[in-house]
């Protein structure tokens, strides 16, 4: 495999001012092998399972355990960072490949590009998000922040912003909008500012979704053992520019904020 193309931070031959746009983000990722692990590690990860006596009750949860490692950053990786300037809808996709043919079309409004290695994809993501004085995600702050603050001090990748994590209710430096859209869960889990996902508020507010019959979420996996590492970062972006324009009515209707 031939080394990556050189990623170029969004926005650096702009003007200082648009440097200071929104910067909106979403990650996609995947467990680790179960080879990855010791024994002791193994043994922990599936003792809850473990210790039920029924023998398809103790499969069913070590089924349902092993597909929860793709959430916990201590058992998963990154397998790709999507990301947009809410201003301009420029931005980069970057995705891990083993096999990849470099971009050729350098003035398309997205960029997608092969990274080798998790490393050097948050590498670049950290280059690119210190020019932003602020992002926006959609449960950012329960997910996608916390994942890649701990991949990057796991695999030692210097973080340049490490201030999205601060005081919960300022949207500055980071606005979650599934924070905004419950007024940080105001009523619970049941009330009328309950959580939704991405695809529900999209629906609502006439934004097309991200997800399709052939790819979301669930389909990751596959997607992954079948090498469809592209497919990935295609849908990554597709939450991504959902997002961007979730985030708009937000900052209008809500926020006030032309």
């Amino acid at each position: 495999m031939g080394s990556a193309p050189l990623i170029r931070p969004l926005l650096l031959d702009l003007p200082s001012f648009i440097q200071m746009a929104t910067l909106v983000f979403d990650i996609e990722t995947a467990a680790l092998p179960l080879e990855s692990f010791d024994e002791m590690q193994r043994e922990y990860l599936f003792r809850e399972a473990a210790r039920l006596t029924d023998q398809s009750a103790r499969e069913k949860r070590e089924q349902e355990l092993g597909e929860q490692l793709s959430l916990y950053p201590v058992t998963a990786r990154v397998l790709c960072i999507a990301m947009l300037n809410a201003e301009t809808a420029r931005g980069q996709v970057l995705f891990t490949a083993e096999d990849y043919e470099p971009e050729s079309d350098e003035e398309a409004e997205v960029q997608f590009i092969p990274c080798v290695s998790e490393d050097e994809m948050l590498a670049a993501f950290w280059d690119v998000a210190r020019h932003y004085e602020s992002v926006a995600t959609f449960n950012g702050r329960c997910f996608d922040v916390p994942f890649i603050y701990l991949r990057s001090a796991i695999l030692n990748v210097p973080i340049t912003r490490k201030d999205w994590l601060g005081y919960r209710y300022q949207t500055v430096p980071h606005c979650d909008l599934a924070e905004q859209l419950t007024f940080y869960c105001v009523s619970g889990r049941d009330g009328a500012a309950r959580r939704f996902n991405l695809d529900f508020y999209c629906k609502v507010f006439g934004i097309p979704s991200p997800k399709t019959a052939e790819v979301n979420g669930s389909s990751i996996r596959s997607l992954l053992d079948a090498g469809a590492d592209r497919q990935i970062a295609e849908y990554c972006l597709r939450d991504v520019k959902a997002t961007v324009q979730l985030y708009h009515i937000w900052r209008e209707r809500l926020a006030g904020i032309k």
